[in-house]
């Protein structure tokens, strides 16, 4: 059994736990956390929930430690951290600083011995090894990666930090146009507001000027202002009944031509539609794990993306089993 540890107990933490109880070959050993250990309740029957001041406490029971932390503040310091100490998996989703995290990780892995696998999710994970995959296959194309429909957690914490804002969602959607002229091999040029909008559903609180309110998220820099954005005003009850799930997805394409003139188009289109973000993420997530201890246990070390990691260390069946029913 692959034994598992979980730093950070919210929404992802939670799909951990549950993806944990899918797998067979793995149990969870133990939670922890910067909250007091006795306010926080999991759903597994007798595993413990530690300060993560302990943590180290508990090296020689956890073969692998997932980081449920945000990639904000969180994971930048927690993972080149802990890789001295343990295995490490996390989830780390700021695609412009991954070369300086893989750097920062990658020393201390090497120094602990340890396997590190970062930026694993769905993008960055799957949508980037569909990515690779397919521009190794068509090297003549064009890429296009379109998210949603779905909840931003980055853009739905933007719009509650606006003042006057109780509380608040926002989903990111595809423009259809945009999708279908891609899958029409058309290979357009597209803008940023061209190929997503984003939709917001906002409880005011009383007496809060609703029209600043709308203006100010859709006038935001790096969150609204270069997008067509649309802001509905709801009740919390109308949010709470609504708009209480966590989903999404989105599509990557590569578009690309064959033959000796290039006369043959393809489209290759990899698609994704998620009831609960965190929960598939943390799915990935256990995958990757599984691969990290594999690795460690043939002595390697040091930080991996998924790129790295070859897919028959994702799954607990045996090369003859995969050979025989997936090939």
């Amino acid at each position: 059994m692959i034994r598992v540890g979980i730093l950070g107990y919210g929404n992802l933490g939670r799909g951990i736990e549950c993806a944990v109880k899918n797998n067979s070959d793995m149990e969870l050993k133990a939670v922890f956390t910067r909250r007091n250990p006795a306010d926080v309740k999991i759903l597994t029957e007798g595993v413990g929930v530690y300060h993560v001041d302990d943590i180290l406490a508990h090296k020689d029971e956890i073969d692998v430690l997932i980081l449920c932390g945000g990639s904000a503040t969180d994971l930048p310091m927690q993972t080149p951290e802990y890789a001295k100490h343990f295995t490490v998996v996390d989830s780390f989703d700021t695609h412009a600083r991954i070369p300086e995290h893989f750097a920062n990780v990658d020393k201390n892995a090497k120094e602990g011995g340890n396997i590190a696998v970062i930026s694993c999710g769905w993008d960055p994970g799957m949508f980037s090894l569909n990515r690779l995959y397919a521009n190794a296959v068509l090297p003549q194309g064009n890429d296009y990666t379109f998210w949603g429909k779905g909840v931003s957690q980055g853009h739905s914490d933007a719009i509650r930090r606006v003042e006057g804002v109780k509380n608040g969602k926002q989903y990111t959607i595809p423009v259809e146009e945009a999708l279908t002229a891609v899958r029409n091999g058309e290979n357009p040029e597209l803008t940023t507001r061209q190929k997503h909008l984003r939709e917001c559903f906002v409880v005011a609180e009383e007496g809060a000027d609703k029209v600043r309110i709308e203006q100010e998220i859709k006038n935001m820099p790096n969150y609204f202002a270069d997008y067509d954005t649309i802001v509905h005003f709801i009740t919390e009850e109308e949010l709470q009944r609504d708009h209480a799930g966590i989903p999404h997805g989105g599509f990557v394409f590569r578009t690309g031509k064959t033959g000796w003139n290039q006369e043959n188009s393809h489209v290759i289109e990899y698609s994704l539609k998620l009831d609960s973000n965190p929960e598939f993420t943390a799915s990935v997530i256990a995958a990757y794990a599984r691969a990290a201890v594999k690795m460690k246990e043939e002595g390697m070390s040091g930080c991996k993306t998924v790129f790295d990691i070859a897919p028959a260390y994702l799954t607990s069946l045996t090369g003859d089993e995969i050979r025989a029913h997936l090939l």
